[in-house]
């Protein structure tokens, strides 16, 4: 993490996407991280400023029936009863749990327990992300974590309980303290129908350089979150069908420019409603069709005279892949819609399209390929329309069992709506984790993000090394 990063991306996403995989009766669950995985690669990761952030897994079935628009993988149309575990070498490069390298975990009843403690620092050459103020640091962060997930035979219920703390050397401004209670949960109702529901209650912060900070803020942004979703999600043989509906309450605080005086974000608070529904058709065992569609309701509070509240909607359809694990990627297009209340915004509206694709060429190697374009907004809650075309390439390594060596490089076109702007975006993403035994972990990285703006005050470039050790149970 670096002053640029939004602590929330990372809360919220990153270490929700590296999760371990187990069976648990009749289908394969993807659950919530242990610990020492998610930190690693959390503390790993700089929020991105760019609208369409690193993609770094896929969302295994049943939970991308609340994630519809990101991929899926094809459903397995072995009998249930007769599935065998994943073998380590068979899952993902970065995602994958060498035998001896796993926590161990607290057992209590039905319940099992994984506790985990980071502690890291990181260099930032300009924690500001400015090109007109450039100043350099050196931060500490520390992480505690407990994670709290179920064993029933049936139904289950994933909680993670973390807070995050980083403190700078010099600039003490951009000091920042995270925490965040959030679950996952599934109800078995029939063989073939599934109620998900999930739900976060956090406090966080925006960092700065982010496309959401203020353009002259010298400290992050912070803010609460309250969110949760419901969704019923049934099968039919090769169908499988959900419904869902997702609610995000923020509450924004202040921050402060670089003459002193406080920047209210209270215009950003307000509410999010959105109703999602995803289908999947597995035409074979290699090839599927998919389609899903957002609408949203956007309550947010603006300025007296100038409303934020809209309406919109996102709808995308395309084929899912899967070569055994060879190759498997997802293709999709569609459109994307968000008409604000005030004429002064109007409509932001636009085609969107997706490629994903993961290339295994041996069970040590994997290689990302993901291109996107999207109409998005800089935040939920802001009124700032981003057309962003974005392309992106990454590998992971094994270089030993319990090595890993991860790639990744960008490049991302953002059109701004309502003003005269457009950024070029270049990253690099560099980064290794060595498990020393299952109970310790430590990483390294390396990343560079270079931003060029047609509006001066938005360019800049950093550097952002840091080192993690971490101790789980």
């Amino acid at each position: 993490m670096g002053s640029e990063s939004e602590l929330a991306s990372l809360s919220e996403e990153s270490g929700d996407l590296v999760r371990s995989r187990r069976m648990f009766a009749r289908c394969r669950i993807s659950f919530l991280p242990a610990p020492a995985a998610a930190i690693l690669l959390g503390l790993g990761s700089s929020a991105n400023a760019q609208a369409i952030p690193w993609t770094n897994g896929e969302f295994a079935s049943p939970w991308n029936a609340q994630k519809i628009f990101e991929p899926s993988s094809l459903p397995d149309r072995t009998d249930p009863e007769n599935r065998e575990e994943i073998p380590p070498e068979d899952t993902p490069v970065k995602n994958r749990q060498q035998p001896g390298y796993e926590p161990i975990g607290i057992r209590s009843g039905s319940w099992m327990f994984n506790p985990s403690l980071t502690a890291g620092t990181f260099y930032d050459s300009n924690v500001f992300s400015s090109n007109t103020t450039q100043r350099s640091d050196i931060a500490a962060v520390i992480e505690p974590t407990l994670r709290a997930h179920s064993l029933w035979g049936r139904h289950g219920l994933d909680l993670k309980l973390n807070a995050q703390s980083t403190a700078y050397s010099q600039f003490s401004s951009l000091n920042q303290t995270n925490a965040s209670l959030k679950g996952n949960g599934w109800l078995d109702i029939t063989k073939d129908t599934m109620l998900l529901g999930s739900f976060q209650i956090a406090h966080l912060n925006e960092g700065v350089g982010t496309l959401t900070s203020p353009a002259n803020a010298i400290s992050p942004t912070p803010y609460n979150l309250m969110s949760g979703d419901v969704t019923l999600r049934k099968e039919f043989n090769r169908l499988t069908t959900s419904i869902g509906f997702r609610t995000d309450s923020y509450d924004y605080g202040s921050t402060r420019a670089q003459d002193g005086t406080v920047i209210s974000q209270d215009a950003r608070d307000g509410q999010i409603y959105s109703l999602h529904s995803r289908i999947d058709y597995a035409i074979s065992s290699t090839l599927g069709w998919f389609g899903g569609v957002e609408g949203n309701q956007r309550d947010i509070r603006g300025t007296p005279g100038h409303t934020l509240d809209s309406q919109g909607y996102r709808a995308l359809s395309g084929i899912t892949i899967g070569l055994s694990n060879l190759i498997t990627g997802e293709f999709g297009a569609g459109y994307v819609q968000q008409r604000f209340d005030d004429p002064s915004i109007g409509m932001v509206e636009g085609p969107s399209y997706r490629a994903r694709l993961t290339w295994r060429p041996t069970r040590l190697l994997d290689v990302h390929f993901n291109a996107e374009q999207l109409v998005t907004q800089t935040s939920d809650t802001s009124a700032t329309g981003v057309l962003a075309n974005a392309v992106q390439l990454g590998l992971d390594y094994e270089l030993r069992r319990n090595v890993i060596v991860s790639l990744a490089g960008g490049y991302e076109n953002d059109r701004f709506f309502g003003q005269f702007r457009r950024d070029h975006v270049l990253t690099s993403d560099t980064r290794v984790k060595y498990l020393v035994n299952r109970f310790s972990a430590v990483s390294a990285y390396y990343r560079y993000t270079k931003r060029d703006s047609d509006v001066p005050v938005f360019t800049f470039d950093k550097h952002l090394v840091g080192m993690n050790v971490t101790a789980q149970f």
